[in-house]
């Protein structure tokens, strides 16, 4: 049976250490890259299953790496950072990457992030191979993993696929927020509100013809949001 592979990026040698001694007692293969040119390249080389991408990196640092690898890539990304302000979170986020886990981080919490992230993955290719959502302009291939807004398509990070997916599955009702932070992270995010609020966000710049007055996507103050029916 093929292992799972996992590319980790992080230039200190402890943390390499660290991850890469708990990831392969769990049977995963692991390729590590110390700065991140080299990761970007291993990506698109190797075509790991998840990528650990520390930020602070020599060469490239870890936002830039993550942006190119979106570029041919739709593989999970974990950002692993010391900067635990909002506005970092924001930017890694909104470049593409999936989760955070700050510095330091305990391997139970680190193995749980893995493990979701992973999971995740897994449902979304279980969906049907020939099923598909339309709506006006939007079009959502569930077989390809793919979207189109006016027959173009849109290129969406993984979490913002599994969130429209999440939403475009009970159109017109409203998904609550502890819901869709479940389906699309999983448990344990005590940040749930405000991840989904940045990827709602994000999302509907991407797929609304007005992210400012949203066709699709529409809020519910205090409870969730839900995809409209026209």
């Amino acid at each position: 049976m093929k292992k799972t592979r996992i590319l980790v990026a992080e230039d200190e040698p402890r943390y390499i250490w660290a991850i890469q001694t708990n990831l392969e007692a769990r049977n995963y293969e692991v390729l590590t890259a110390s700065d991140g040119q080299q990761a970007v390249q291993l990506a698109a080389d190797a075509q790991p299953d998840l990528i650990l991408l520390d930020i602070k990196m020599p060469v490239m640092n870890g936002y830039e790496a993550c942006q190119r690898i979106r570029e041919f890539s739709t593989v999970p990304i974990i950002m692993i950072t010391a900067m635990a302000s909002e506005a970092d979170k924001v930017l890694g986020l909104d470049l593409g990457a999936d989760d955070y886990v700050i510095k330091p981080f305990s391997v139970p919490e680190l193995l749980a992030r893995v493990r979701a992230a992973l999971r995740r993955v897994e449902f979304a290719e279980g969906q049907a191979a020939d099923a598909c959502f339309e709506a006006g302009e939007l079009r959502v291939d569930f077989g390809r993993k793919r979207v189109f807004v006016r027959g173009e398509e849109v290129r969406l990070t993984p979490t913002e696929y599994r969130l429209l997916c999440e939403l475009v599955k009970w159109p017109g009702r409203v998904c609550v927020v502890d819901y869709l932070v479940e389906k699309v992270w999983g448990p344990g995010y005590e940040e749930g509100e405000k991840l989904i609020r940045q990827a709602i966000h994000r999302l509907r710049r991407k797929i609304e013809p007005d992210p400012a007055h949203p066709r699709y996507i529409h809020t519910r103050p205090g409870i969730g949001y839900l995809f409209a029916l026209e």
